[in-house]
């Protein structure tokens, strides 16, 4: 078995010049000074950095709010990107569907319904309701049908959840929806 070297107690002596060479050339600096060194705020120490950092916020998102609702594709949340929820927006848009008119019936019903509570108007309202309900669901489905045959026929096949994006567009009221509808009444967008 190999025997170690034998520990020396011979100490060198390096001058300044070798350690400035060799080394850092400053002392270690302490915790408190590393810490210290590292507070500092993300947005500048002055009230005049904070209020023009905000104020670039604020226009950025104005100008994203902006772009959302003209239908500008970098703007657009994931779920209203691409060229076929495009297309289904624009057909929902050009035509009339009956949930757009759903939410003011309803509360329309609801008010009949309390005001003539345990009378025979009641009962008609909340089947008329319930009609309406079903208007709803069966032009629903007619839409989806439809659309559906449209964009396999223009894209090839369907993107995923589809359904429910015609779905919600159909049901909001045409002044709320967003990306705002980019056409009119009866412009049917091209096949």
């Amino acid at each position: 078995m190999a025997k170690a070297a034998p520990k020396t107690n011979t100490t060198v002596n390096p001058s300044e010049e070798e350690l400035l060479e060799s080394g850092k050339g400053r002392p270690t600096p302490s915790r408190r000074e590393r810490e210290a060194a590292n507070r500092r705020p993300l947005v500048g120490n002055s009230p005049q950095d904070k209020k023009a950092a905000r104020a670039r916020l604020n226009t950025e998102r104005e100008k994203a709010r902006v772009g959302m609702a003209n239908g500008e594709e970098r703007y657009l949340p994931v779920k209203d990107k691409g060229e076929q929820r495009k297309f289904v927006r624009d057909w929902i848009d050009a035509r009339w569907n009956v949930g757009e008119v759903m939410m003011p019936v309803l509360v329309l019903f609801l008010i009949v319904g309390f005001a003539a509570a345990q009378t025979v108007l009641a009962s008609y309202s909340l089947l008329l309701v319930w009609a309406f309900v079903a208007l709803f669901v069966l032009d629903c489905i007619v839409l989806w049908l439809s659309l559906r045959k449209k964009i396999t026929a223009k894209f090839g096949d369907m993107q995923r959840g589809t359904f429910f994006y015609i779905l919600t567009r159909a049901w909001q009221l045409r002044f709320l929806r967003l990306p705002k509808p980019q056409v009119r009444r009866g412009e049917y967008p091209s096949v």
